[in-house]
């Protein structure tokens, strides 16, 4: 089981007491949805989303079973099986109820779904059957609860088409793959909308904020708007067990980051997908909507990435600027397969302006983010390492982006003139 590596925490919204009809996010209304230490005497293991007043101003008397502590009553715990749905960007989930804690996927049984609702079957055999693969604990229930990442298969045990995790597993255990320790380390950017309008958090409906510039990693009320969502999600994220290392403002107001890493193999995607569920369920609170769509808005404003940065075991040590050098001319053979599984809607984002290259052309350089790889200054100062790439979208399928750098970069082998050619091209390109 992921490890709990935050304290429990009690949620706690506050809501117009007066107010009869839902009305649009305010940068004023931010203040009001914080994470909040639990009240003193509370049990250690429960975590407790309050509601004060609900919109009409009448105490919501959901709360005492919202914070109900069950544990001393059953050894009973809840699970929440998660998987992707039909869209390939979309989680979905469903609960029930397991006879005791578990510490490990092989515990917890198999279950189905109607694919025909989620558009990974059709009506008339519709079962889709979940594999648990990856468990975190729940911050939305506390205790003993878990969140389970989950992949889907048919009744005879075949991975479905949207089931991207079976082909990266299979990368992942190959033993020239696992020898080689690959490290991945995923920064996801997301952009927070207002509920009724579709339209960035914080921005003047239907107009423009001001240009781009003082709004990344900025701080203020003019220049950072949904600071408590980002905060929120990262705690819940640490209490879940998720390897997350950091989150950001980004360039384009409302639009945030959080960083995932590193992680070994297919552990990179489930800690991305199970960060995507947790965000989900948080802006659901709130009342604000998320989307990954990798550009958002049109015109002069920042699109929305999933730079992925990665390691193998010799391109981290001594000499391994060489190994990194051979593993960007790999991609280069293979930059149309990449781009072609990096996420929909990246042509609109990849256009060689805003921080990104040409979908259509395949680059490298140091500390140059406007290349589809980009490599930092201190891997060329110590000759050792990691890359960046900088082409995958952010609503891309992690299991698809990690397995594809491993595959390209470990177990495929380019022929020696296509080497040849692309060694010139890239020396030209540098």
């Amino acid at each position: 089981m992921a490890q709990c590596l935050a304290p429990s925490v009690q949620w706690q919204m506050r809501l117009t007491k007066n107010a009869m009809e839902p009305s649009p996010m305010t940068s004023k209304m931010w203040n009001s949805f914080s994470l909040k230490p639990s009240r003193k005497g509370a049990l250690k293991t429960s975590t407790k989303f309050r509601i004060c007043a609900s919109a009409n101003g009448t105490i919501n008397r959901l709360e005492g079973l919202l914070n109900l502590d069950v544990s001393p009553y059953t050894d009973k715990i809840i699970a929440e099986y998660i998987w992707i749905g039909g869209s390939g960007t979309d989680v979905r989930s469903k609960s029930r109820t397991i006879s005791k804690p578990v510490e490990h996927p092989s515990e917890l049984p198999k279950w189905n779904y109607d694919g025909s609702s989620t558009g990974q079957a059709p009506g008339e055999d519709s079962e889709v059957i979940l594999y648990p693969q990856a468990i975190f604990r729940d911050p939305f229930r506390g205790g003993k609860n878990i969140l389970v990442i989950c992949d889907a298969y048919t009744p005879q045990g075949k991975p479905i088409p949207t089931n991207k995790r079976a082909k990266a597993a299979e990368i992942f255990s190959d033993p020239k793959v696992v020898s080689q320790v690959p490290w991945f380390g995923i920064e996801q950017e997301y952009t927070l909308l207002q509920p009724n309008v579709k339209w960035p958090l914080g921005w003047p409906v239907g107009a423009y904020p001001g240009p781009q510039g003082p709004y990344y990693c900025g701080a203020g009320a003019d220049k950072s708007f949904g600071r408590d969502i980002s905060d929120a999600h990262y705690k819940a994220c640490l209490y879940a067990g998720i390897n997350i290392s950091g989150t950001n403002g980004e360039v384009m107001p409302g639009q945030w980051e959080f960083q995932v890493g590193p992680s070994v193999g297919i552990e990179a995607g489930d800690h991305i997908w199970c960060a995507r569920y947790l965000l989900e369920r948080i802006t659901e609170q709130a009342g604000v909507v998320l989307t990954l769509d990798p550009k958002p808005i049109e015109g002069d404003w920042n699109g929305a990435g999933c730079h992925t940065n990665y390691s193998t075991k010799p391109m981290r040590e001594d000499g391994g600027f060489e190994v990194i050098k051979k593993a960007i001319l790999n991609l280069s053979l293979r930059h149309k397969e990449h781009i072609s599984a990096y996420g929909e809607g990246n042509e609109r984002r990849l256009t060689g302006k805003h921080e990104t290259a040409s979908i259509n052309t395949f680059s490298w350089g140091v500390a140059n983010r406007g290349c589809s790889i980009r490599v930092g200054r201190d891997t060329e100062k110590a000759g050792k390492g990691y890359l960046e790439d900088r082409r995958p979208a952010s609503n891309m399928d992690p299991y698809t982006v990690t397995g594809l750098l491993a595959e390209t970069t470990i177990l495929w082998e380019p022929t020696l003139e296509a080497e040849a050619l692309a060694a010139q091209k890239l020396a030209l390109n540098v």
